[in-house]
């Protein structure tokens, strides 16, 4: 898709801070983060929404909290405690049309969210 934001990212046509790459998952720092640590996890292959998931993306879609969960852990947070967020849809506050884990840490997160 070419006029996504995260796709984007992905080929490098739009610059971020990249803490985390593979096939099939990348990851970089929130320009606009709600927590001191906070940063978005996605798959490479464009996927809208959690709504347009398929059963067969299932693995992948388990990777991207693997993931999520590395992070979070090499930043010290493991312990301590991390958030995990993935909106689906406007209404859930999704604002870029491509799947993405939103791992949040470093400060006391309230419930519930929003």
């Amino acid at each position: 898709m070419t006029d996504c934001l995260f796709c984007k990212i992905r080929e490098g046509r739009i610059p971020a801070a990249i803490t985390y790459r593979d096939e099939e998952v990348i990851a970089f720092k929130d320009i606009s983060p709600k927590a001191p640590f906070h940063q978005l996890v996605i798959p490479t292959q464009h996927i809208a929404s959690l709504a347009d998931a398929q059963a067969a993306q299932a693995g992948l879609l388990g990777r991207l909290l693997i993931v999520g969960t590395e992070l979070a852990r090499a930043a010290g947070y493991g312990e301590r405690g991390f958030r995990v967020v993935m909106n689906a849809g406007p209404e859930a506050g999704q604002s870029v049309a491509h799947v993405h884990l939103h791992v949040l840490a470093g400060r006391t997160l309230a419930w519930p969210p929003g």
